[in-house]
C-alpha cells in the first residue's frame, strides 16, 4: 500500500511560524529580531484600536498601541502576514452573531484597504470563541484562527479554525520543545512549530533574551521552511487537492502551486497542472 507524506516547499520536512497580537510598539523590536535571523511571522491587528496620531504614553505603560501610520509602515514585506484580531478586540463569544460578523468583516476590510492585500487569517481576541464565532469567520472569508491553547506537539493542524499553537513564548518548556523539534525524527510526517505571544510581554518581563535565543537556535536550518501562517495553510490546503490513482502510481496536481511529497521511499515534486507517473514499491 502506498504511503504518502506531505513535504514543504523544496522538500523540507519541517515548518516554523509565529503569531503576535495587538500591533504594539514592541513589535518593532520583535520584527528586527525576526529579520536578523530571516524568519517570517504573522501579526494580528485591531484596525479600529490604533493610537491617535501624536499619542504620548505615560511613563511605565507597557501595552502601547501604534498609530495607523506606524502600523502601515512597519508591517510591510514578504516576510510578514497581516491578519484579523477583531476590529475592536472584542469578546466575540459574548456578541450577537450579527455584531460579531460585522466586527470581523470590518477588520478584514480595513486591513485589506490599509495594506492592499488579501487578509484571510485571524487570532481570537482574548482567545475566546464558540461555534457561532467560527461560523461568522467562515462567512467573511477567514480560513484559520489561532487559539491560546498549547498542543506541545508539532502535528499539522486538523482544524485550522480552532488552531492551537505549539506553545506560548513564556512557556518554560520552550527550548526543550525547540530541541525536540530540531533533533528528534518525525518518522516521515511533516512537522510544524507554532509560537505565539504579545511582544509587550518581553518588555514587561524583561526577557527579550527568550525570543533572541529561540530565533538564533531555530534559524538557518536546511530542513525547516520559515513561513507565515497563511503560507502554511495555503500549502497544506493545496496538497490536499492532489489527485492520486488507486494504486498511487498516477498523481495530478490541479492547483497553482508546485508541491512536494514523499511516496514509498522517494521524494517527488509536481508542478501546477502536471501529471506524474511514479515508481511503484
Amino acid at each position: 500500500m502506498a504511503q504518502v507524506f506531505m513535504r514543504f516547499p523544496g522538500g523540507k520536512l519541517k515548518a516554523l511560524t509565529f503569531s503576535y497580537d495587538d500591533g504594539v510598539e514592541q513589535d518593532k523590536k520583535l520584527l528586527s529580531i525576526f529579520r536578523k535571523y530571516h524568519l517570517k511571522a504573522t501579526f494580528n491587528l485591531n484596525s479600529e484600536q490604533y493610537a491617535p496620531e501624536g499619542t504620548v504614553y505615560p511613563e511605565g505603560q507597557i501595552h502601547r498601541r501604534m498609530t495607523e501610520k506606524e502600523v502601515s509602515e512597519l508591517y510591510v514585506g514578504d516576510d510578514i502576514e497581516v491578519a484579523v484580531h477583531g476590529a475592536t478586540h472584542p469578546w466575540l463569544d459574548h456578541m450577537p452573531v450579527n455584531m460579531c460578523t460585522r466586527d470581523l468583516l470590518a477588520d478584514r476590510e480595513n486591513l485589506e484597504k490599509q495594506f492592499g492585500t488579501l487578509v484571510r487569517g485571524m487570532a481570537y481576541p482574548y482567545g475566546t470563541y464558540n461555534d457561532d464565532v467560527v461560523a461568522s469567520m467562515r462567512s467573511v472569508g477567514i480560513v484559520y484562527s489561532r487559539t491560546v491553547h498549547s498542543s506541545y506537539d508539532f502535528n499539522m493542524p486538523s482544524d485550522w479554525m480552532r488552531l492551537p499553537a505549539t506553545c506560548h513564548h513564556n512557556d518554560p518548556k520552550l527550548m526543550e520543545l525547540a530541541k525536540r523539534f530540531v533533533e528528534e525524527p518525525t518518522w516521515g510526517r511533516p512537522a510544524m512549530f507554532y509560537l505565539w505571544g504579545h511582544s509587550y510581554e518581553f518588555e514587561a518581563n524583561d526577557n527579550w533574551n527568550v525570543i533572541e535565543e529561540f530565533a538564533e537556535y531555530m534559524a538557518n536550518r536546511e530542513d525547516i521552511w520559515y513561513a507565515t501562517n497563511i503560507e502554511i495553510y495555503d500549502y497544506q490546503d493545496a496538497f490536499k487537492k492532489l489527485l492520486f490513482s488507486v494504486d498511487g502510481r498516477i498523481v495530478k496536481n490541479p492547483t497553482a502551486m508546485e508541491l512536494w511529497f514523499f511516496l514509498n521511499g522517494k521524494e517527488y515534486s509536481i508542478k501546477p497542472g502536471e501529471v506524474l507517473t511514479v515508481e511503484n514499491e
